[in-house]
C-alpha cells in the first residue's frame, strides 16, 4: 500500500507544469544576458566588458552584453525589471536610476522594489571643472565669482537627472551659491561647451573630465571621491576642501528583477569580486579614475541604494528640481 502512495505522488508530481525557472544550486547552466543601461563606449559599458571575460570562466557560461540605452538609464531598466527572476537577465546601471527616480519622472517600475540587488562595482567620482581663463582654483573662487557677478554664473549639466545635474545641485544647496543650469545631451557635449567657454563651470565624470585636464582646456578645482585620485594625485577632494560628507560618489552596480533568490545574486557578486581581486584587471579599470568597490555584498548593495535614494530625494526638494 505505502508503496503505491509513493508511486501516485510521484506520477502526481511529474504532471504538474514546470515553472521555466532554474534551481539556484543549478545556477547558471545557461549564457547571462547583462543589460547596459548606457551606449557603447559609456565609462559603465567599459567597465562591464572588461570584467566580463574574468566572469565567463568563473561562471563557465556565456555573458551577453546588450546596450539598452536611453532615457538616463530607464530603458534599460525597464527590461531587466520585466524579466523572469532566475539570474539570467542582469542590469548593470548607475546611481542615476536612483536620480530619475527622485526627481519623479514617471517609470514603468518602481525603485527599488522592482529589482534585486546584486552588488556594487565602483564608485566613480566627478570632478568640479572651470573654464581657464577665468583663473579659479578653489571651489571657494567659483563662489566668490558667483556673488561678484550677482549670480550670474552658468553650469552645464550632461541631461536632467544626470550625475552631472545632481551634483552641480548638490552644491548650490550646500553652500547657497546663486547660479543656472544649462542641460545638455550627454557628457560630450556639455565638455565641449566647456572647452568652448560658453559655461562657466561644472561637475564632470573623471574618466571623461581628466584628460582634457592634463591638457590643460579645462582646470579641475576638487574630486568628489573620498580619497585623492590615483591617476590624478594633484586635484584635491571636497572633504579636504572643507565640504564634510558630500556625498557624491556614484555608485555602478548590478541588480536583478525582484525575486532573484539569494543564493543566486551571492554567486554573481561573488564572482565579480574574485575578478576585482585580481591586479591584472584592477590595472585594466585604473585609467577610468573609479574607486572599485570589490567588497559589495546583496545585502550591503541594498542598504547603500536605500540610503542613496533618500540622499536625492532631499536634494530633489531642496534644489526644488523639476522633471522634463
Amino acid at each position: 500500500m505505502m508503496k503505491r502512495r509513493l508511486l501516485i505522488c510521484a506520477a502526481a508530481a511529474a504532471s504538474l507544469p514546470s515553472t521555466g525557472l532554474t534551481q539556484p544550486s543549478s545556477y547558471p547552466n545557461k549564457p547571462i544576458r547583462i543589460v547596459v543601461a548606457w551606449p557603447p563606449g559609456s565609462l559603465i559599458d567599459v567597465m562591464v566588458r572588461i570584467i566580463s571575460e574574468p566572469m565567463r570562466e568563473i561562471l563557465k557560461q556565456p555573458l551577453i552584453i546588450e546596450n539598452k540605452a536611453g532615457a538616463t538609464g530607464a530603458i534599460g531598466a525597464d527590461i531587466v525589471a520585466g524579466a523572469a527572476p532566475d539570474g539570467y537577465t542582469l542590469l548593470f546601471t548607475s546611481a542615476a536610476l536612483n536620480m530619475v527616480t527622485a526627481m519623479g519622472v514617471k517609470q514603468n517600475f518602481k525603485v527599488p522594489d522592482s529589482f534585486t540587488p546584486v552588488l556594487n562595482l565602483a564608485w566613480s567620482p566627478m570632478v568640479l571643472v572651470s573654464y581657464p581663463p577665468l583663473g579659479l582654483k578653489t571651489p571657494q573662487d567659483l563662489l566668490a565669482l558667483s556673488k561678484a557677478r550677482n549670480g550670474n554664473v552658468f553650469f552645464a549639466n550632461s541631461g536632467n537627472g544626470s550625475p552631472s545635474h545632481f551634483t552641480a545641485e548638490l552644491f548650490r544647496v550646500r553652500t547657497g551659491m546663486q547660479a543656472t543650469s544649462v542641460p545638455f545631451k550627454g557628457s560630450p557635449q556639455a565638455m565641449n561647451e566647456q572647452i568652448a567657454g560658453r559655461v562657466d563651470y561644472h561637475f564632470a565624470v573623471s574618466s571623461t573630465a581628466l584628460p582634457m585636464v592634463r591638457d590643460g582646456r579645462i582646470t579641475a578645482l576638487a574630486v568628489t571621491s573620498r580619497n585623492r585620485l590615483a591617476a590624478a594625485p594633484n586635484i584635491p577632494t571636497m572633504e579636504e576642501l572643507g565640504y564634510k560628507d558630500f556625498g557624491a560618489r556614484y555608485w555602478n552596480g548590478l541588480l536583478a528583477p525582484k525575486g532573484t533568490p539569494a543564493e543566486i545574486t551571492e554567486k554573481i557578486a561573488a564572482a565579480v569580486n574574485q575578478v576585482l581581486a585580481d591586479k591584472d584587471i584592477l590595472a585594466k579599470l585604473a585609467p577610468y579614475a573609479n574607486e572599485m568597490d570589490g567588497k559589495s555584498t546583496p545585502r550591503s548593495f541594498e542598504a547603500l541604494l536605500k540610503e542613496d535614494l533618500d540622499n536625492w530625494l532631499g536634494v530633489v526638494k531642496a534644489a526644488n528640481i523639476k522633471p522634463d
